[in-house]
């Protein structure tokens, strides 16, 4: 029984358990049918466009699930996906629950709220999107539309190929590369930050049989470019050490060019020409083929990514290039998808690319475009329209672009505005909730372009076209009705300045600006203000600056029809025609053509006043003869013939130049001249002969660059303004050169001959040229090298020259109009002569006082004294004898004195600043100061160095020394007369570097040491003398004054001789520096206590001669009261050798406590006897302070004992003991 009812048990719970089991079962199949009820979330999706949603969207994502969408598309197009709506919980790193989006480049998680409104674009055909929840706490989720975009080769870039012909990217069979002799090409590409080769290569160039013609790219020595075989180092371009491509896009553009043999490199804004000899004359043949990375296995390939790469047949310059936009295709490869061949693994599409732009999807109704609308659109007022439309049809996504379109063409066509619908684009969208009646309702976002032409003046509103919508809302067809509508008017380009010196005003849509070139009263540049269709918001474009840089001929054109007949010219518009002209004879290449326009150009220029002239006359004349340098012509030569202007141009050949001629003369009813070249010259109002030996003096060099003569001829003289002399020019003028060389110093005179503007009845004429280097480079005339022929009349003037420019005849020529009236001038001058005599006078007097008595040049103070009057002697006599040696006419003897002339003035200036040196030796550095062969190297600085300057002055004028020195006209009244010849320096760079750049700085070295010398001395003045307030000053005044003339410090007055002070400051100058001599010869020689008593000794007689050895006793008893004073008292270098400073320069340093004799038999000793007392000449010692000895001595030796004075007094060992 009991086992029955056991078994039975048994079976019961059996029973039971397999029933629980099964409804756990029936639960678990159950909530998975549930969960994924709500939404198959595991499927392929390849519909043009769609949505998607998170699981039972809009209501919470189950738990635990695992849901994937691929999204693909054909090849050529890439996947843009669109959050509408994003929540899933948000944590950190997306732990829990989590979206992953995969564009084909680099996974994201998303969660959280931040996705929501955002668009992603894949990479390529193929998007993927993961979707996980975990076990617990759900949110919406997300509802994503997406669509198929069509993607040109602008919105991809290449992953350069690394292995030789495995999917190689090369451009297309059907582009064909014709032979390149000039070329532009643009391209940008990336390198990987993780490769350090730096041996590889963008792109190759291969003929049929692999040879390589053309390719770019970096190794050891730089970055190159190969042009058939000839490698070119682009090595101040592009840098060698460092990477120019880096992981981000760098643009390049390289530009080369065989006719010059130069390759021009644009990057970061910035264009290098670097010159390659090698490739000129070289063509890349054409037929080739050119690939994007290496050719072969030897070099690799960038290890990185190209985009956008252009090629052109022709050069572009630097502002073409900084102008270079994505609209600018490449006439022989552009970065098109038919230009290539690349396979689908090297494409990757990015959104950050320079020149990407999505293609908006087509439909099959196509509202009308501004291209078809033509001048309707331009200038219009537009309009955005702004309309969320829903539909519960289940095809309402495959249908919504037609129906919006056909309604919105449809509500506008018969109204009483004239607009047109021009755009439209439509994406998924959604409406709030309240308004949803089922959830199968899908909602759409609507943007339309309306374009209105104002023609007849009215408004329109914006609110009239927003209730014009409303009233058709159920006119739309296929279920579809409108939500919501707005309108805003397309807003204006706002005002700005770009690039710098352009200005674009507020500007509306799709109308163009137009503003004048920089620099110019001619060209134009524009810009215009363009609708983005993504978001139909306005936006610049680009400054087009092409008129600005347009095609030479065009611009020539336009400067003659500004300045032809009838045209007003002010300064400004001259100036501005005269700069276009310059860029244009210095840029372009001028043929016969081009060369005529510019040369009838600067005619009509001519016509002008002389005041509208006058600011442009240089610019003008250096481009007239630039352009008879440049302009190509066929045949022996070629002339052009204008009212006011003609140009003639002849071929020479060097080698067998055997002299030539130039004429001009008037044609027969015809207002333009004729030139001649080689013919009678009997009617010529203007000729040129050039002599057979115009070429002899040419270096090998010149000679052989030779291959044309130019000739020039200006009816009008507006061109020829001497500011500085106004002179009254009385002929045309004729300009003849010989290439792009000088020409001068002739053997054989040129023959110019001019015609007289105006009949003369006494002609006094003068023959000048046009020195473009006077008046600081804007030009004057100057007669140097030019004379009158007798065969001068009243009708016209023959001028023999003896160099090549512009040639006038001026009547009573005239230099600077002086500032300073006759008198003032004969004043000055006498000053000048009659100081420099005293002058000459009293130096000599100094120098033979200091030759004559050999106690007075024992020191070295007395020996630089007697240079510096040395020089100063001569100078004076020179300059005394200058005018007279002038008077004689011979160039040699007349460029020897100028020279003389030159280095006594710098020989002067020189021994100055040594006698500042040696002050500031002898009271400033005085410990340890030791000089070897002082006197020695002075002699050699003082006389060396003004020598060795003359010297390089003869050098670098080589044997042309008249350029530098020679006879000029001096001191010619405000009427140009008078004046007289004289011996000087000719050339102003010669003058202002080696005259007044050479005192300058001696000057400054002066004053500094005036300075430091006169707070030395008047310091030790205060601090060791009794003497009264007022002795002081008068002291310290006469030093002043004695410093002043020994370093010339009044010579500085010629730095203040400016403006009103010129006068007073010329008469300074003159007073002082040419009494010089005379003053140093007052101060240092005559107050000086040890030449009075030499000249008392030797030169006096009677009661006024002194004894030998009469001064011992009186000086003995002053010597330690003057020990201090003549400090002060002697302040000029001459004077410290010979009182108390005389110890300064050059005292024996004593070391205990004697005193020595000079009697050259014995020493006298006051203590103990020193071992070290008698020092050898020559051995090293250091210049002890004046107030030191003097307080040695003090200390030491008994004042009162009359061998100490003696031997302070008679010592000669003093004055030699120290060496230097």
């Amino acid at each position: 029984m009991m086992s029955h009812v056991g078994e039975m048990w048994c079976y019961h719970w059996k029973w039971k358990l397999q029933h629980c089991l099964c409804l756990f079962a029936t639960y678990i199949l159950y909530m998975q049918q549930a969960a994924h009820g709500c939404y198959d979330c595991r499927i392929v999706l390849t519909d043009p466009s769609g949505v998607f949603t998170s699981p039972c969207f809009p209501s919470d994502y189950p738990n635990s699930q695992a849901c994937k969408w691929i999204i693909r598309a054909p090849h050529g197009f890439i996947i843009q996906l669109t959050f509408i709506d994003f929540d899933i919980e948000e944590a950190p790193g997306c732990i829990y629950d989590s979206l992953t989006l995969d564009n084909g480049e680099s996974p994201m998680n998303l969660c959280g709220i931040t996705a929501k409104g955002l668009s992603y674009n894949s990479t390529g055909n193929e998007m993927i999107v993961s979707f996980k929840s975990d076990f617990s706490i759900q949110k919406k989720g997300f509802n994503a539309s997406y669509v198929r975009i069509a993607v040109s080769l602008r919105n991809q870039k290449v992953i350069i190929p690394q292995v030789p012909d495995v999917d190689a990217v090369s451009v297309a069979e059907t582009v064909s590369v014709p032979e390149l002799s000039q070329f532009t090409l643009c391209f940008e590409a990336t390198k990987s930050s993780n490769d350090d080769n730096d041996d590889w290569k963008v792109f190759s160039y291969t003929d049929a049989l692999s040879k390589e013609f053309f390719s770019f790219g970096k190794m050891t020595k730089g970055h190159f470019l190969s042009i058939s075989g000839t490698q070119c180092i682009l090595e101040n371009a592009l840098p060698r050490n460092a990477e120019f491509f880096t992981g981000t896009f760098q643009q390049l553009c390289v530009i080369g060019d065989s006719f010059s043999g130069s390759i021009g490199i644009y990057a970061k804004s910035t264009y290098h020409i670097v010159y390659c000899p090698g490739i000129f004359g070289k063509v890349i043949p054409g037929n080739g083929r050119l690939v994007l990375g290496s050719n072969s296995n030897e070099v690799n390939s960038l290890n990185g990514d190209i985009y956008n790469f252009r090629l052109w047949n022709f050069t572009m310059n630097a502002q073409t290039l900084a102008n270079l936009s994505c609209d600018v295709k490449g006439n022989i490869v552009d970065w098109e998808n038919e230009f290539w061949s690349i396979p689908t693994s090297a494409l990757k599409a990015e959104n950050n690319l320079s020149c990407g732009s999505y293609l908006i999807p087509s439909s099959t109704i196509e509202p009308t475009s501004c291209a078809n609308l033509g001048s309707l659109c331009q200038g219009g007022l537009f309009y955005r329209i702004s309309i969320v439309v829903f539909s519960s049809n289940s095809d309402a996504t495959l249908k919504v672009h037609d129906v919006v379109a056909e309604w919105l063409n449809r509500t506008f066509q018969n109204w009483n505005y004239t607009v047109y619908v021009v755009n439209i684009s439509i994406h998924p969208g959604s409406i709030k909730e309240g308004t949803r009646e089922k959830r199968s309702i899908k909602s759409f976002g609507v943007l339309a372009l309306l374009v209105y032409n104002a023609t007849n003046n009215i408004n329109l509103e914006e609110e009239d076209i927003r209730q014009k919508l409303i009233s058709n809302n159920g006119t739309m067809e296929g279920g579809y009705k409108i939500h919501t509508v707005d309108v805003d008017p397309v807003e204006k380009c706002l005002a700005e300045e770009n690039p710098p010196n352009y200005f674009w005003p507020d500007t509306r849509p799709t109308v163009t600006n137009f503003t004048l070139c920089h620099g110019s009263s001619v060209q134009t540049a524009s810009r215009t203000c363009y609708l983005g269709l993504q978001n139909y918001t306005s936006y610049w474009g680009q400054p087009d600056l092409r008129n600005c840089t347009e095609n030479a001929a065009d611009i020539a054109n336009q400067l003659l029809n500004l300045t032809g007949e009838g045209q007003q010219l002010t300064s400004d518009k001259v100036n501005d025609v005269v700069q276009k002209l310059k860029k244009i004879v210095n840029d372009e290449e001028i043929d016969e053509s081009l060369g005529s326009t510019v040369v009838t150009i600067f005619s009509n220029i001519l016509t002008s006043s002389d005041s509208v002239l006058a600011a442009s006359s240089s610019e003008a004349l250096k481009t007239i003869d630039a352009l008879a340098l440049k302009i190509q012509f066929t045949g022996p030569s070629m002339s052009i013939s204008t009212r006011n202007l003609a140009l003639g141009v002849s071929s020479i050949n060097s080698t067998s130049f055997k002299g030539g001629s130039f004429s001009v003369s008037p044609q027969n009813n015809a207002s333009d001249f004729q030139i001649d070249f080689d013919k009678d010259q009997t009617n010529a109002i203007a000729s040129v002969v050039l002599p057979p030996s115009l070429l002899k003096n040419l270096s090998q060099d010149e000679f052989e660059v030779i291959s044309r003569a130019q000739f020039t001829f200006f009816n009008k003289n507006g061109l020829f303004q001497d500011a500085e002399n106004p002179a009254d020019l009385t002929s045309f003028v004729v300009a003849c050169s010989i290439g792009n060389i000088t020409i001068q110093d002739l053997q054989d005179y040129v023959k110019v001959t001019i015609k007289h503007t105006k009949i003369q009845e006494d002609p006094k004429p003068t023959c000048v040229f046009w020195d473009m280097n006077k008046n600081g480079g804007s030009g004057g005339w100057n007669p140097e090298g030019c004379q009158v022929d007798t065969e001068s009349n009243e009708n016209e003037t023959v001028c023999l020259c003896n160099h090549l420019t512009h040639f006038g005849v001026l009547m009573d020529l005239q230099r600077t109009v002086t500032q300073i009236d006759p008198q003032n001038t004969k004043v000055l001058t006498f000053i000048t002569y009659i100081g420099c005599g005293i002058s000459a006078i009293f130096s000599a007097a100094t120098l033979l006082t200091y030759i004559a008595f050999e106690k007075l040049r024992r020191d070295y103070p007395s020996k630089i004294l007697m240079n510096l009057s040395t020089a100063l002697l001569f100078l004076n006599l020179i300059f005394l004898l200058d005018g007279w040696i002038a008077s004689f006419d011979i160039d040699g003897l007349c460029i020897a004195v100028a020279a003389l002339l030159h280095f006594f003035l710098l020989a002067t200036f020189t021994w100055m600043g040594l006698e500042a040196v040696h002050m500031y030796i002898a009271l400033v550095k005085v410990f340890n100061t030791y000089i070897r062969r002082y006197i020695l190297k002075f002699c050699i600085i003082g006389w060396g160095l003004p020598a060795l300057v003359i010297a390089i002055v003869f050098a670098s004028a080589n044997t042309n020394a008249s350029h530098v020195y020679g006879k000029q006209l001096y001191g010619k009244d405000a009427n140009g007369q008078g004046g007289d010849d004289f011996c000087w320096i000719k050339n102003e760079v010669v003058f202002y570097v080696t005259c007044a750049g050479y005192f300058g700085i001696m000057f400054l070295m002066n004053v500094a040491m005036f300075i430091v010398v006169m707070v030395q001395i008047c310091g030790r003045n205060g601090k060791r003398t009794n003497r009264s307030l007022k002795e002081e000053i008068l002291r310290n005044l006469r030093s002043v004054v004695s410093l002043t003339f020994l370093l010339g410090m009044t010579w500085g007055f010629a730095f203040f001789a400016w403006g009103p002070l010129t006068l007073p400051f010329l008469y300074l100058f003159s007073i002082f520096n040419s009494l010089q001599g005379l003053f140093i010869f007052v101060f240092h020689c005559a107050m000086k206590e040890n030449v009075q008593k030499q000249w008392r000794r030797h030169l006096c007689c009677g009661r006024f001669r002194l004894a030998d050895n009469s001064d011992w006793s009186k000086t003995a008893t002053n010597i330690i009261k003057k020990s201090s004073d003549n400090l002060g008292k002697s302040l000029s270098s001459s004077s410290i050798g010979s009182n108390s400073t005389y110890l300064t320069s050059k005292s024996k340093s004593t070391t205990n406590t004697y005193c020595k004799r000079n009697s050259h038999t014995e020493n006298v000793y006051l203590d103990k006897p020193s071992s070290k007392f008698a020092q050898e000449d020559g051995e090293q010692t250091s210049i002890i302070p004046v107030h030191q000895v003097i307080d040695k001595v003090k200390g030491y030796c008994n004042p009162h004992s009359d061998n100490f004075y003696k031997n302070i007094i008679m010592s000669d060992t003093f004055s030699h003991s120290t060496k230097f």
